[in-house]
């Protein structure tokens, strides 16, 4: 058996305290384990997501949403 990423175990007792839910099957644990690489591509990317291309605000937003001459 492969050794899974360390933070499954504390992951699946998180989980279970939380929610009361444990992993069901090996199957379960093993896709809790494809978390850890999905959790460090998101961390990959700090820093480099912004939202300048989004209105920061409601106010924004109808400013930008506003025709010419309004």
């Amino acid at each position: 058996m492969p050794m899974e990423p360390e933070l499954v175990v504390p992951t699946m007792e998180a989980i279970r305290r939380w929610s009361g839910v444990s992993v069901p099957n090996a199957a379960a644990r093993h896709g809790l384990a494809d978390h850890i690489a999905l959790i460090a591509e998101l961390e990959a990317l700090r820093g480099s997501m912004a939202f300048e291309e989004e209105p920061s605000n409601f106010e924004a937003a109808l400013r930008a949403c506003k025709e010419p001459g309004q």
